[in-house]
C-alpha cells in the first residue's frame, strides 16, 4: 500500500528548526477519518502539548464530513496521540529544558491507518528566517544561471 501524504504543514520549516522528528498514530472517529481520507485538513495553527503523561494535538481542523448528516465531530477538538511512554517521556524532558516545541510537520495514510509525523523544534528569529529566504534565493538564481547542471 505504501505511504499517502494528505496534509504538510509549511510553515513549520520557515517557523522552526527541525531537531527530531516521531511517527505518531491519532485517536479518530469515523467521520474524521472519512474527512482525512478526502484530503480536508489543516495543520496550520497546530501544535502538540503533552498532558497528564499523554499528547495531545490542539487546532488541527478536520472539515465535517457532509454525508454522515447529524453525527458529526467537532472539527477543532483535540485528539490523543498515540506514542511509546519512552517517546513521551523524552520529548516531556526536552519542552521542559531546553525550550523546545512540539510541532505537527505532516499527516499521511500509511498502509490503511492515519499516522502524523510531529517534531521537536525549536523556533527561528526573524533574522534567521530572512537568512533562509536569502539562500533559497540564491540557489534559484544559480540554477536558473546554469540551467541545473550543478547540484547544490
Amino acid at each position: 500500500m505504501g505511504i499517502k501524504v494528505i496534509a504538510t504543514n509549511k510553515n513549520a520549516y520557515h517557523n522552526y528548526s527541525i531537531i527530531e522528528t516521531y511517527e505518531a498514530g491519532i485517536v479518530l472517529k469515523g467521520t474524521e477519518v472519512k474527512s482525512i481520507r478526502e484530503g480536508s485538513v489543516n495543520l496550520r495553527d497546530s501544535f502538540i502539548r503533552i498532558d497528564n503523561g499523554e499528547a495531545y494535538i490542539y487546532n488541527m481542523y478536520i472539515a465535517p464530513y457532509k454525508p454522515a448528516g447529524r453525527l458529526q465531530h467537532d472539527p477543532y477538538r483535540k485528539r490523543k496521540l498515540l506514542l511509546h511512554k519512552r517517546e513521551i517521556l523524552k520529548l516531556m524532558g526536552k519542552v521542559q529544558e531546553k525550550g523546545l516545541t512540539i510541532i505537527p510537520l505532516k499527516l499521511y495514510l500509511k498502509n490503511g491507518k492515519v499516522k502524523l509525523e510531529i517534531a521537536l523544534a525549536k523556533g527561528k528569529a526573524k533574522y534567521e528566517k530572512r537568512e533562509a529566504i536569502k539562500e533559497r534565493d540564491i540557489k534559484r538564481e544559480l540554477s536558473k544561471k546554469y540551467k541545473g547542471r550543478i547540484k547544490l
